[in-house]
């Protein structure tokens, strides 16, 4: 990791305003930075259902959500017998649009990328003084940029979940910082069985590190590795499921680019290994698991002759119900997300539905202490035209300073002479969903001014970094003469915490047969990139669940 790499400073004769309009819509694709196969030329379909699921059906098992813990649940259900019905809100992302691709291009939102809004809502909303955001059609598209009192939600929209939007660093958690978790799971399986299963399952894998010395598209996490070793800190290559052999090809111009192309914010249609490519294919291949896209659950109630009776509305791609459909399940597995599954269960508590629930539903939200902040390097520090929008690296500094800072990228296509980083922090907060019955909505209770640890936690970093290099924080990223992007997360963990709303395995207190089984259960934060670890809980508890209940 000591190999500092020669560097080529270039200037760009760019007008400031040619550089603002051209660069738009990329500069918020950074913050999104969440079975190898080397042939990855064409967007795998996304599995979907032949029919949606018809008024009156009666199936064994229900998935509300087509995430990582849904993904995980339907597969194994499905290998151990069981016929499994998954509900998922977004569209399938099976169909290509005009251009011939399924996702747009992160340079050009269009009405494939944001969930149902009129204006995209971008991490980094400003550059240089100017707003980036623009209009775009009304669409079931899919990015959701959901708005609460205190903080924006970033969730992915469609068949795959959050796979489909986020940079796909795929990390597990130093097994000391395990207990702080996940403090009522025996560590020993999930490193032993469930980790390693899940990094499989996922088609986990590192970066090249001898391609990584010399290539192009990563002069930008070179740039922020020495940066971070000169001031003292720990650099590490972090693992990640998209194809490398074909990130490869894409920097030697043989292969469509994807990630070379800025693709992340709205979708990536050639490298990444989303769910599509692993745990959905192999469990569509099962013929055991249909999917329904643009349906919503909106109510369970448990039905007169055993199960339960769970309603749907189907919906149109503006949004619109266009069918009520009432169905009964046997067993009904919430994986809707943390937010999702949160708003649900606290829906269904407080409206009688599932008045047994108990009250720790809605609780233990947090937002694994996610905050952005820019750098201003000096000119020899180019980061390079040319920019991967897959992160590959992060400087730890957890113990000592509770900060694990991923070096993500700027991917304009011109030089910035800019670092990017966006940090996973130890931050205590923690908010909660409640059910406001008068407007008929879930509500959850966070405060922006709760993101002051992550900050403070962030600064242990980047105050070093900029006193040893002399150079100073961006200041035009966030709005007007802000440092910090504390105003989101794309980490959204907690809401039915394991153990307390739900026993030891995702079991929901008061009611046989229903399951937690996605990142609800995890108590606001998980130190790093939380999708593995969603994922191995989710093997877990499955595992346990198939063995004792079916």
């Amino acid at each position: 990791m000591s190999t500092t790499p020669k560097r080529n400073p270039a200037s760009d004769g760019l007008s400031r305003r040619r550089f603002v309009a051209g660069t738009s819509s990329i500069l918020g694709a950074a913050a999104l930075a969440g079975h190898a196969t080397s042939q990855a030329h064409a967007r795998t379909a996304a599995p979907t259902a032949s029919a949606p699921i018809v008024d009156g059906a009666d199936v064994p098992a229900l998935v509300i959500g087509s995430g990582y813990g849904g993904s995980v649940a339907a597969l194994r259900l499905a290998e151990a017998g069981v016929d499994v019905h998954m509900i998922e809100m977004g569209k399938a992302w099976d169909t290509p649009g005009s251009d011939g691709k399924i996702f747009a291009n992160t340079t050009s939102p269009d009405v494939r990328s944001y969930w149902l809004r009129t204006k995209t809502k971008q991490p980094i909303s400003n550059f240089l003084g100017f707003p980036l955001d623009k209009n775009v059609p009304r669409h079931t598209g899919i990015l959701d940029a959901e708005e609460f009192g205190g903080i924006i939600v970033y969730q992915g929209r469609g068949v795959g979940g959050g796979s489909l939007v986020n940079g796909g660093m795929a990390v597990t958690p130093k097994r000391e910082n395990f207990g702080a978790v996940l403090p009522t799971v025996d560590a020993g399986e999930m490193y032993g069985t469930y980790y390693p299963r899940a990094n499989a399952g996922l088609g986990v894998n590192t970066i090249d590190p001898d391609w990584f010395e010399t290539a192009e598209c990563y002069k930008y996490a070179r740039v922020g590795r020495k940066h971070a070793q000169r001031s003292g800190f720990g650099f590490v290559f972090v693992p990640d499921v998209y194809d490398w052999d074909y990130m490869e090809k894409e920097q030697a111009g043989t292969v469509p680019k994807s990630a070379l192309a800025g693709e992340i914010l709205y979708g990536n249609n050639y490298g990444k290994k989303s769910l599509q490519q692993t745990y959905l294919a192999r469990a569509k291949a099962t013929g055991r698991v249909t999917i329904s896209p643009l349906h919503r659950v909106t109510s369970v109630t448990p039905a007169a002759g055993g199960g339960y009776t769970v309603t749907i509305d189907q919906i149109d791609t503006e949004g619109t119900t266009t069918a009520t459909k009432s169905v009964t399940a046997d067993k009904v597995f919430f994986a809707a997300g943390s937010v999702g599954t949160s708003k649900l269960l606290v829906k269904l508590k407080a409206t009688g539905a599932l008045s047994r629930l108990n009250g720790e539903i809605g609780k233990g939200w947090g937002d694994n202490g996610n905050v952005m902040c820019g750098r201003a390097n000096h000119m020899w520090d180019a980061t390079g035209k040319l920019q991967s929008s897959i992160p590959t690296a992060g400087i730890d500094n957890w113990a000592a300073g509770g900060a694990f800072a991923e070096v993500a990228p700027l991917p304009t296509g011109i030089e910035t002479y800019a670092s990017f980083y966006l940090s996973i922090t130890k931050n205590p907060h923690r908010a909660e969903f409640t059910w406001n019955a008068a407007a008929q909505r879930a509500e959850l209770n966070w405060q922006t001014a709760w993101k002051q640890p992550s900050i403070d936690a962030a600064k242990t970093i980047f105050d070093k970094i900029n006193a040893k290099e002399g150079t100073i924080y961006r200041t035009d990223l966030f709005g007007t003469y802000k440092i910090w992007g504390d105003h989101l997360t794309y980490h959204p963990l907690g809401g039915a915490v394991l153990g307390k709303a739900t026993d030891n395995y995702g079991r929901l207190q008061g009611y046989s047969g229903l399951y937690v089984i996605d990142g609800a259960l995890i108590p606001g934060n998980t130190s790093v990139n939380p999708f593995v670890t969603i994922t191995a809980l989710a093997e877990r508890n499955i595992e346990k669940i198939i063995a004792t209940d079916l």
